[in-house]
């Protein structure tokens, strides 16, 4: 059974730093992409970052040089490294993993973030 379980969430002041990880049983490079999306109180998910199995990662305009998703292959775990962290960032973060086409997404528990002014 595929399962992401999420870590590292809390309350940060603006300007601070957090790093989420996300920790895939079995082997990452059996996911096609593994990325990351929020989901603030009255919003829809949207995506934060995302990064391909060849390791190409993609991020939301809204985080462009703020955040870094990265993985560590041998321990099967994706991160989110997130800088200068503002209050419209205060979220519930979601792990996400696609496979192949023939099986649906996954998703983590998510973890809340909480950024204060």
């Amino acid at each position: 059974q595929v399962q992401l379980v999420e870590s590292g969430g809390g309350l940060v002041q603006a300007g601070g730093s957090l790093r989420l990880s996300c920790a895939v049983s079995g082997s990452i490079f059996s996911f096609n992409a593994l990325g990351w999306y929020r989901q603030a109180p009255g919003k829809q998910r949207e995506l934060v970052a995302t990064m391909s199995r060849s390791a190409s990662a993609n991020y939301a305009d809204s985080v462009k040089g703020r955040f870094t998703i990265s993985r560590d292959n041998a321990k099967n775990t994706v991160y989110l490294q997130m800088n200068s962290l503002k209050p419209e960032d205060t979220a519930v973060y979601y792990c996400n993993g696609l496979r192949a086409l023939t099986e649906p997404e996954y998703w983590g528990q998510g973890t809340q973030v909480t950024v204060s002014s």
